[in-house]
């Protein structure tokens, strides 16, 4: 073929139509780059969760070649994956980031919290987190929630107003016509962020495969000694599980994680899934949500998130 065969194909392809992880990406680059310009103290909450490590590169690269001009901040539970934590604590060394860790183990040492009967204390982090913002100052925080994960999670916006208590209501969202984003804010209120509200966990573990985005070996099939508990599989620690009689049900098993947070509460799935391909095709024939498959904390009434948000939780 000739060169100017050639020119004359390229010009008659045309540009590449975006598809729907460009646009998804596209609207949360301008989430970013909207607080940068409207917020004077901004913080991601990064947990070396998938949905945090996706919206960490989406930062980086809004602000690219700059560096993230945000800290970010970890409620550390005090029983978090060591997989997770070696992560986390490895990407912000790599990419010169400042983190701030807000510990509940802390707080339970100091007498501000008491442990749970249950000993799950995903439900404790909410004192810290709020705290920590006052702390900081810190006028808009931005987290990971999507909206296909749960009820009370879907009702938010992506800009969501907090009140002086850090406190969630409903009645107060804010309209989102054209991605017009309100961060007006009283003094002493925040602002929640959500960038990945859109983005289905599909949508996520394909852009993870598209950008090759390293994740904690946690998130692939892998053996591991569990136990069962309420119908999940659940990791030994010394968060306090098993039990004696969860004790018999132990066993080393070929599992996997959708979601990871307190050890106490997250459960593994059974699954091969060993590489990103295949935990694609693995949540396209899901129809389980990760969390409603996988967490305990949202087990505990219909409305356990809400209630939660209500006072100031993620």
């Amino acid at each position: 073929m000739t060169t100017a065969a050639v020119g004359r194909r390229r010009a008659t392809a045309g540009p590449r139509t975006p598809d729907h992880l460009d646009v998804l990406e596209s609207e949360s680059v301008h989430v970013f780059r909207e607080v940068a310009g409207e917020f004077e103290r901004p913080v991601i909450l990064f947990s070396g969760g998938k949905d945090s490590i996706v919206m960490l590169h989406l930062a980086l690269k809004a602000f690219a070649p700059a560096a993230v001009p945000f800290a970010l901040m970890h409620v550390d539970t005090g029983h978090n994956f060591p997989e997770v934590l070696e992560y986390r604590d490895r990407t912000v060394a790599e990419h010169g980031l400042r983190l701030h860790v807000a510990s509940v183990q802390e707080y339970i040492d100091a007498g501000k919290l008491r442990e749970r009967p249950d000993g799950t204390r995903n439900p404790l982090q909410t004192v810290p987190l709020t705290d920590a913002i006052r702390e900081h100052r810190f006028d808009a925080v931005f987290g990971g929630g999507r909206r296909d994960e749960e009820k009370a999670r879907a009702k938010e916006r992506v800009f969501s107003l907090r009140d002086e208590f850090s406190q969630w209501d409903p009645r107060r969202q804010r309209p989102e016509l054209w991605n017009l984003y309100n961060g007006r804010h009283a003094p002493g209120e925040h602002v929640r962020v959500f960038p990945l509200s859109n983005w289905t966990e599909l949508d996520v573990w394909q852009y993870i495969a598209r950008e090759k985005i390293e994740l904690p070996s946690i998130y692939y099939a892998h053996e591991r000694e569990v136990f069962s508990r309420n119908g999940m599989w659940l990791t030994p620690g010394d968060w306090g599980g098993p039990t004696e009689d969860e004790a018999r049900t132990l066993q080393t098993r070929l599992v996997r994680y959708r979601t990871v947070g307190d050890m106490s509460c997250t459960g593994a799935v059974d699954s091969d899934a060993a590489d990103v391909g295949a935990v694609v095709a693995e949540v396209a024939a899901s129809r389980l949500t990760e969390r409603g498959a996988t967490r305990a904390d949202d087990r505990m009434s219909e409305a356990a998130m809400e209630d939660r948000k209500r006072e100031g939780y993620f």
